[in-house]
């Protein structure tokens, strides 16, 4: 998020992007993997992402990589959102 071309994306200074970051943060609940399922995606490094919003029973996984999510998320009936899809959701 701190990327020059997020700050420029978003219209966030480095502050904000700070503030935003460390308020994120403080509502992060820990996860323990239970299960693991791997692999299920084409990228190993997404795996966790993945393992971590099934055992966390998450209402969705936000992401911008939407086609490399897509296919496994069904089979756990995870839905699979663009940031600004879940902000339209969550922001009226």
């Amino acid at each position: 998020m701190k990327r020059p071309q997020q700050l420029d994306a978003t219209g966030l200074s480095l502050v904000q992007a700070d503030a935003f970051l460390s308020a994120l943060a403080s509502a992060i609940e820990p996860i323990t993997i239970q299960f693991s399922w791997r692999p299920q995606l084409a990228d190993a490094d997404n795996e966790m992402v993945l393992e971590a919003a099934v055992n966390g029973l998450a209402g969705a996984l936000v992401t911008h990589n939407i086609a490399h999510f897509q296919q496994a998320a069904k089979t756990f009936m995870l839905p699979v959102l663009r940031p600004g899809e879940l902000l339209a959701r969550i922001v009226p």
